[in-house]
């Protein structure tokens, strides 16, 4: 459970587009919301992220021309970007042409 925000709910759609999360879940109160994140697991073992590492901080933004998405772990894992049409994985990045903000990389 955490804070919801935009930024988040969107993490979480690419996440489970993805197959990293089973499901995720907006809960309204009377504040600000909660975002339950349902994890993935194999078969009663280990979770599906096996990593996850944020590259942009507020401190030092990295951005990234459409040619230079780098790949994450040989191309097992997935960078998710911030552009200018929304938050995109690296691969659709690349395939409609956009740079952006790497937010953080997950594998």
């Amino acid at each position: 459970d955490m804070p919801t925000s935009k930024l988040k709910i969107e993490l979480a759609r690419i996440l489970k587009e993805e197959g990293y999360i089973q499901n995720y879940k907006g809960i309204e109160d009377d504040k600000h919301g909660t975002l339950r994140v349902f994890l993935r697991r194999i078969a009663d073992g280990p979770e599906v992220v096996q990593g996850l590492k944020r590259v942009s901080r507020p401190g030092c933004r990295i951005y990234v021309p459409k040619d230079k998405i780098p790949t994450v772990q040989g191309g097992l894992g997935v960078n998710i970007l911030s552009t200018s049409r929304g938050l995109m994985t690296g691969r659709q990045a690349v395939r409609e042409g956009v740079g952006g903000e790497i937010l953080c990389n997950v594998w």
